[in-house]
């Protein structure tokens, strides 16, 4: 690790919580005047020549004081997957005595790039708070961070979640006008101790090139005067910002009819030159056809075969269904009259459509969220035309509605668009999009495609479902979308035949379903330490094996390696009376590397039950379909379960959100040398109305634009993977998605079922010539 500073404490003595107004002829000219005062509480930190190696931490990083006491930061970034510089103050900071108040940053970029930081803030409890901002290429702009009072709420409120705020979204609208730029929220304790600050970190993560900012003025201020209306009325009509412009806002249905007939002038329904029928390399090499998809390595690169014998490279988006465009308007109805959930269901609810209420249910609606209701301009009645567009959640996985009304402004904006003279509307859609991915280049529909794109018999698809039921479940210590599967019951194998019997019956054995996913981003272990690395067998082991099938299985592996009890509490350093009290439940807790190495042992246990009962199942009802795997997130993929996996998919999946496959965190895909395959990725921006980027960041639509195409060169030139699903093709809802508040620019078209043109731009120009770049060299 590197190590320098270049710092000095400006007035720690000075600090008072009524501070001074900061006046013009103190602010960096070169930064964006406020439009509202500012009240400055304290100076943090400035940087000069003077070197000391207290309180300054750089990995991966240099640094150096240039300008007016400016800090050049220079991220290592294109070797390392990870690059910081940290500043630790040998005392905490304690703050405790401001109340309402923000970090700011005076931060410019002069290199290359766009750069996406993190900004993590930590205090004495070891608690952490994670945002994260886009700086634009060019001259210094303010960037800030509340510490507390605004839409923070207060350490004891329900707005000291991990992900939502207290409105449901993942991030909020500005609390007080300005030209700065307010980092976003990300996850972690939003209420830090404030009485001890014990670390401020910025650092640049999976980025494809180096990265560098100058850093000044590090400081303290009071918050401006709150805005009280930040959440009121913020979504028009049409479900876009009703108080911001940007371009190709929709003001009216004419718009939305005038870009209709633009659109479908562009739309010829022809495959882009090159292409196959499927979508493969029409101009090179054909190998043997099978009349179904499959995998091949030719000349060192693993590559998918289309039915004709064709090289294919998959290229797609996620989510072309209107599940996901719902969100909670702040309404809810009595629980009592309202439908119950079919325990013999397959699909999870937040995969089914709208889900609109019975009509006996409408008169019992009542508003169980003022903030939410008080959102929109305008919501239908429930006998009008766009009244069809509310829909019913009966659970969220977070926020503060835990289940509610949800209503589709992209629904309703595609009737709009599309269901003049009474015309089937949806129709339309789905015949729009299908000649969209043709022209745009896209080879396959991804995953979460409605299924009534299933037939379509022009564009390939992924195929997908959930084993979902009655089985008794597990736990890793940190279920993030839900508890796991006790892979060991009975039950487990019952549903999983349930499901794999379903998606047969819908895709019917059509040739041009590429492959099946089944279930999606498990919690099978985090990286970053040996107890959530094995969470599965750590909370297992405590439970019964009367009762809970995979401590049964985990109790009679050990037996078969151990013989006595006594052999294993040698190696492990407990005190186990007998295999009847190490079946009953033990006392799991790290005492020995041979542990480490059993825990391993148990864990690829788990995995090869899943990953083998799932691969059952389809082999049963869709023998000559691949299975695609379980899309491992990149936080949660222990090598144990990826190598457990490849032993029964034909395609290892995985669920990158970073700016790219950088080469050292990907090295270990030589090892398993499988044909691999991205689910999921995404890119936004702040310049189309929407209050969160996602969770990778872009200047603008541009350079989102462009980091797609440097995301997916990184894709194409890698010989393990086949294939890269961009995640996903609507905006998520401007007041967020209903699941869980997800409110991103990460659409290719807006909530309008407009499309974004520098993405559509880079697309074409991406896809006309990857076969070439993949395979020609």
């Amino acid at each position: 690790m590197k190590r320098n500073i270049l710092y000095s404490v400006i007035a720690a003595s000075l600090i008072s919580a009524v501070g001074c107004q900061q006046t013009e002829n103190q602010s960096n000219t070169a930064v964006k005047q406020a439009q509202t005062p500012r009240s400055e509480l304290m100076t943090l930190l400035n940087f000069n020549s003077d070197i000391d190696n207290k309180f300054i931490e750089t990995y991966n990083t240099q640094t150096q004081v240039v300008g007016d006491n400016e800090l050049k930061v220079n991220f290592e970034s294109k070797e390392n997957s990870y690059a910081s510089v940290s500043i630790t103050p040998s005392t905490p900071w304690d703050w405790s005595h401001f109340k309402d108040f923000n970090l700011a940053f005076d931060i410019a970029n002069p290199g290359d790039h766009s750069v996406q930081i993190y900004l993590d803030i930590t205090d004495i409890d070891g608690a952490n708070y994670t945002r994260t901002v886009n700086v634009a290429r060019g001259k210094a702009n303010t960037y800030y961070a509340k510490m507390a009072g605004h839409d923070l709420g207060t350490p004891e409120g329900d707005e000291d979640v991990e992900l939502n705020f207290n409105s449901g979204l993942r991030s909020n609208p500005d609390t007080w006008e300005s030209d700065e730029f307010q980092f976003v929220s990300m996850w972690g304790k939003k209420n830090l101790n404030l009485s001890g600050i014990k670390k401020i970190n910025f650092s640049v993560q999976s980025a494809l090139f180096d990265k560098v900012i100058t850093i000044k003025n590090i400081r303290l201020r009071s918050n401006p005067e709150f805005n009280e209306q930040y959440l009121t009325h913020i979504v028009d009509k049409f479900g876009q910002n009703a108080k911001q412009q940007f371009p190709f806002k929709i003001t009216s249905e004419a718009d939305l009819i005038k870009e209709r007939d633009a659109e479908s002038k562009l739309l010829d329904g022809k495959l882009m030159a090159g292409y196959s029928k499927f979508g493969g390399w029409l101009n090179g090499p054909k190998l043997k056809a099978t009349g179904f998809f499959r995998t091949e390595k030719v000349k060192g690169k693993w590559s998918l075969v289309d039915p004709e014998g064709y090289l294919y490279f998959a290229t797609g988006i996620d989510i072309i269904r209107l599940s996901n465009s719902t969100t909670m308007t702040g309404y809810d109805f009595d629980q009592k009259v309202l439908a119950k959930k079919d325990p013999n269901d397959v699909t999870p609810e937040d995969s089914q459509g709208l889900n609109r209420v019975s009509d006996n249910a409408i008169p019992t609606r009542f508003v169980a969220s003022e903030i939410r209701k008080n959102l929109f301009e305008w919501l239908p009645s429930y006998d009008e035309p766009l009244g069809k567009h509310y829909g019913y959640r009966k659970s969220a996985h977070s926020g503060p509605l835990k289940h509610g009304e949800t209503y589709s402004f992209y629904s309703a904006n595609l009737e709009r668009k599309y269901g003049q003279n009474n015309a089937n509307y949806l129709d339309k859609w789905q015949e729009v999009t299908v000649n969209r991915m043709k022209s745009w280049g896209f080879t396959s529909l991804g995953n979460w495609t409605d299924p009534s794109y299933y037939d379509n018999n022009q564009v390939p698809y992924f195929a997908n479902g959930w084993i979902i039921g009655d089985f008794k479940t597990v736990s890793s210590g940190n279920d993030f979308w839900a508890p796991l599967p006790d892979v060991f019951d009975p039950v487990f194998k019952e549903r999983a035949l349930v499901t794999a019997k379903t998606i047969s019956e819908q895709i019917k054995a059509n040739p041009w379903c590429v492959g099946i996913f089944i279930d999606n981003e498990k919690s099978f272990g985090r990286s970053e330490s040996k107890e959530s690395l094995y969470g599965i067998v750590i909370n297992t082991l405590t439970r019964d094996g009367a009762t809970v099938p995979t401590k049964a299985e985990f109790t009679r592996l050990m037996k078969n390696k151990y013989k006595n009890i006594q052999q294993l509490n040698t190696a492990w350093n407990k005190n186990i009376a007998s295999w009847e009290q190490f079946n009953k439940g033990i006392d799991s807790t790290f005492k020995t590397e041979k542990q480490v190495e059993d825990y391993s042992l148990l864990l690829s246990a788990y995995a090869d039950k899943y990953f083998s009962v799932v691969d059952s199942a389809l082999n049963t009802y869709v023998p000559n379909h691949m299975y695609l795997g379980a899309r491992f997130p990149d936080w949660g993929k222990p090598m144990e379960v990826v190598k457990a996996s490849a032993k029964y998919v034909d395609v290892v999946s995985y669920n990158i959100y970073k700016e790219g496959i950088h080469p050292k965190s990907w090295k270990f895909l030589e090892e398993i040398d499988m044909p691999s395959i991205i689910g999921e990725f995404h890119i936004g921006a702040r310049d189309t109305g929407l209050y969160h980027p996602g969770l990778i960041q872009a200047s603008n639509q541009e350079d989102r634009a462009k980091m797609y195409k440097d995301y997916m060169n990184s894709v194409i030139n890698n010989p393990y993977f086949i294939g890269a699903h961009w995640f996903q093709y609507i905006d998520s809802p401007i007041t967020g998605r209903a699941y869980d508040g997800e409110n991103y620019n990460v659409g290719f078209i807006s909530v309008t079922d407009s499309p974004y043109p520098p993405m559509i731009k880079a697309a074409k120009e991406l896809h006309s010539q990857m076969y070439q770049q993949r395979f020609s060299k």
